[in-house]
């Protein structure tokens, strides 16, 4: 246990709600805020995102709750990234209060260089990738539900290529989004709530659902309960192409998700359907099966011979338009 772990031990403070009501906070619905303000509930995502002695990154600090319950789980320092300039008085007493342990960051996670207060640190651990060990950093949030699964995206890219924070090893993320995201998260093959969103984070991270929030545990209450989702970066990807041919295929396959992968396919092949029927007899998979239904080893054969065959034939290996958010560097 390090020293530093060992002394924190944040003094009497006010309440959460006493720090919203002083400080005439209210969620903004355009922001798609909501916040948890029992402290029981956050020292359970704190506990399950296994915080201690490490450097956490906080996607959207919000009034301080998270953080309140990441610095009493012995982190090594809170890196609170927050975009509302409302929220930065009553985190700024937190961060007084913390003894050094928290920075706040009054930006954009989006845009929010992730490394910039890791880079050249003692404290922070490195790992090699092949290793089971993980670095000694988390990345940790209530992510709010407009921007979860396009700040996801943006992450499982970073780890694909090794970028941003996942510079360091395989960091493990534990956040929260809605219900059905987490389902899609979580689904295996022949659940119809397998999706695009399946794919992409289950060829990357190994991917666990750890608790259920229930709706009444957020202020204001949304009309759907959350998921808390954990997910470590594999050492191997299931999938062996670059993340943007894999986005490709997985985009057309669910673009229409209650067809037959027959008919999907043939978008990634403009005016050249007839290599969709080549491409699924080359790799033995049945015209007449549908998205949910496939493996992830069978998503790698067909990306894998997508792949081919657009070299084969001079062919763009990115057909489909796709509206990507800010690639981490």
């Amino acid at each position: 246990m390090s020293a530093a772990a060992k002394q924190l031990r944040l003094p009497p403070m006010p309440k959460i709600s006493d720090l919203i009501r002083m400080y005439g906070l209210r969620a903004k619905k355009q922001l798609s805020q909501n916040f948890i303000l029992d402290l029981n509930v956050t020292d359970k995502i704190a506990r399950k995102a296994d915080v201690f002695d490490c450097h956490v990154i906080e996607v959207g600090s919000g009034p301080g709750s998270l953080t309140r319950s990441l610095l009493n789980n012995g982190v090594k320092h809170v890196h609170g990234v927050e975009i509302d300039e409302r929220f930065l008085p009553s985190l700024e007493v937190l961060r007084d209060a913390s003894h050094n342990h928290l920075t706040i960051h009054h930006q954009d996670i989006m845009t929010f260089d992730m490394m910039s207060p890791l880079r050249n640190k003692k404290s922070v651990h490195m790992r090699q990738w092949e290793s089971e060990e993980v670095p000694n950093v988390r990345l940790v949030g209530n992510l709010p539900f407009a921007v979860s699964i396009p700040l996801l995206l943006q992450w499982l890219q970073a780890v694909a290529e090794r970028k941003g924070p996942f510079q360091l090893g395989r960091v493990p993320m534990t956040l929260v989004f809605q219900k059905e995201v987490g389902q899609n998260l979580v689904a295996e093959e022949f659940n119809y709530h397998r999706s695009r969103l399946s794919i992409m984070a289950q060829t990357y991270c190994h991917v666990t659902k750890e608790m259920v929030l229930r709706s009444t545990v957020f202020t204001p209450e949304p009309q759907v309960d959350a998921w808390l989702i954990h997910f470590v970066p594999r050492i191997q990807p299931k999938v062996d192409v670059s993340f943007d041919i894999l986005e490709q295929v997985v985009k057309a396959i669910f673009s229409k998700r209650k067809k037959i992968i027959r008919h999907s396919i043939k978008e990634l092949f403009p005016q050249r359907g007839h290599l969709a029927d080549q491409l699924l007899h080359d790799i033995d998979i049945e015209p007449t099966v549908r998205p949910h239904q496939l493996t992830l080893e069978q998503y790698n054969s067909i990306s894998t011979r997508f792949a081919q065959l657009c070299q084969e034939h001079d062919l763009t290996t990115e057909p489909l338009k796709i509206n990507k958010p800010n690639v981490i560097r």
